[in-house]
C-alpha cells in the first residue's frame, strides 16, 4: 500500500512538473476535494481543472526537492517541496504581473482512494510570496 501511494504522488508532481494536465487529471478521483492555500475548498475534479487552468494562465512553476512521505496504511500522504515560479498574469485580488520570480517553500496533503488522490491541501506562505513579487505585506 505505502509503495503504491509513494509512486501516486510522485506520478502527480511528474505530470505537474510535465505540464500535462491530462495525466494530472487522470490521477484525481471524480469528487477530489482541493483546499486552496489561505482560500476556500472546491470539490470535483470539473473544478480543480478550472483552477488548474487559471494557475497556468497566471503562473509558470516548476517544483523542485520534493520529499513524499506516505502513512503505514497508504491512505495518506504528505509532500514538501519548493516552487520555482514566474508570476506570468495578474491574478484577481493580487499584486499586478511583470514576470517576477519566486522561491517559495510549500507542502501538500493527501488522502487516497482507490489509487487515486481524492483530497489535496496545499500550503505556502503567502506573505513570503507577496513580498517575493514586491507587494507591499
Amino acid at each position: 500500500m505505502t509503495d503504491a501511494a509513494f509512486s501516486l504522488v510522485k506520478q502527480y508532481y511528474q505530470a505537474f512538473n510535465a505540464g500535462d494536465m491530462p495525466a494530472f487529471l487522470d490521477l484525481l478521483t471524480e469528487d477530489v476535494v482541493h483546499d486552496i492555500n489561505q482560500g476556500g475548498r472546491e470539490i470535483g475534479k470539473e473544478a480543480f481543472a478550472a483552477f488548474m487552468s487559471r494557475m497556468n494562465e497566471c503562473y509558470e512553476e516548476k517544483l523542485v526537492d520534493i520529499e513524499v512521505m506516505v502513512s503505514a496504511d497508504g491512505q495518506r500522504a504528505a509532500a514538501e517541496f519548493v516552487v520555482l515560479g514566474r508570476y506570468l498574469k495578474s491574478d484577481e485580488g493580487l499584486p499586478p504581473a511583470t514576470g517576477q520570480q519566486y522561491r517559495l517553500p510549500a507542502g501538500a496533503f493527501f488522502e487516497l482512494r482507490e489509487g487515486k488522490v481524492a483530497r489535496i491541501t496545499n500550503y505556502y506562505n503567502l506573505n513570503d510570496w507577496l513580498e517575493q513579487v514586491g507587494a507591499a505585506v
